[in-house]
């Protein structure tokens, strides 16, 4: 298992500075009953050396306090079954979950089985799927993916990694997210989101999904592998955005090395907040009955 740069030392960790005393216990917010983004709150300074205990203590702590944070954290691509997980998540690439649950319930419709959409027309699904983006290479995809599920596994997704990895257009990445959603089988979906606060946390400063997915893999148990992706990626969309971070409205603030990269303005950082967290819809058309937020609106609709 590989480590980051930053778990090599051998110094003594500093410790990570506690909130100061205006950085109250967030409040609770009535919609979710989470911890609610406030501010102004204190923030650790980076440690020049930080030992890779005192790095993985803090990990798991930021995991805990965003287990508060979002306690409904889910995937946010709509679905009924392993074969439409597997069918949006490709979909996805390159594109919103949101743009990509206002396609899918046509493209269902049509193909609601492997054996449907391997027989498919490719012009026709290509139609069907143009608002995702890429819409030839992922129709190419979808039809290769769908013959193998039908001549190879019987028409029923493989629930094992190394069978996933092999259908066209199906990475590590999306092999994850069917295994941890579908199947209840422990993967980190290291998605642009998850890359960019893991790096952030300086958790580790890996570039390559596969490698980070290692590292991280190596910081906590098995069994969180899969809500700490979601927690990440949750909170990657609507507080620390790659662009414009909200961190004035972060409540991990005081455990981000990285803090003052975004907006430190309680005020102006509120602002920035996406989703639920802002107070719009969230990506799901369907979401979870736990969700907060509100429901997305159908293609066209707004």
């Amino acid at each position: 298992m590989s480590s980051s740069k930053s778990g090599k030392s051998g110094k003594s960790a500093e410790p990570v500075p506690a909130p100061a005393a205006d950085a109250v216990a967030p409040a609770r917010t009535a919609a979710t009953g989470a911890k609610a983004p406030s501010g102004p709150r204190s923030a650790a300074r980076a440690p020049k050396t930080e030992s890779r205990l005192a790095m993985v203590r803090r990990a798991r702590r930021i995991n805990r306090e965003l287990a508060e944070v979002y306690p409904y954290a889910h995937p946010e691509l709509d679905f009924r079954n392993p074969f439409e997980l597997l069918v949006a998540t490709v979909l996805s690439a390159q594109t919103t979950d949101l743009r990509v649950n206002q396609t899918t319930p046509a493209l269902f419709a049509a193909y609601p089985t492997p054996e449907d959409m391997a027989a498919a027309v490719p012009e026709e699904m290509e139609e069907l799927i143009r608002p995702t983006g890429f819409f030839r290479a992922k129709t190419k995809s979808l039809l290769g993916l769908s013959a193998a599920l039908r001549d190879e596994f019987g028409g029923e997704v493989p629930g094992r990694l190394d069978d996933l990895v092999k259908l066209p257009g199906v990475g590590r990445k999306t092999a994850n997210v069917v295994l941890g959603n579908a199947f209840g089988v422990p993967g980190i979906t290291v998605d642009t989101h998850f890359g960019r606060l893991v790096r952030r946390w300086k958790w580790t400063d890996e570039e390559d999904p596969v490698k980070v997915e290692a590292v991280v893999a190596g910081i906590f148990p098995k069994s969180e592998w899969t809500m700490l992706s979601h927690r990440v990626i949750f909170h990657g969309r609507r507080v620390c955005h790659a662009r414009k971070p909200a961190c004035g409205a972060c409540p991990i603030a005081p455990l981000c090395p990285s803090y003052g990269e975004g907006e430190t303005d309680p005020e102006k950082a509120r602002k920035l907040l996406k989703y639920e967290m802002g107070g719009r819809p969230g990506q799901r058309l369907s979401p979870p009955a736990d969700y907060p937020g509100k429901p997305a609106p159908p293609l066209g609709a707004g």
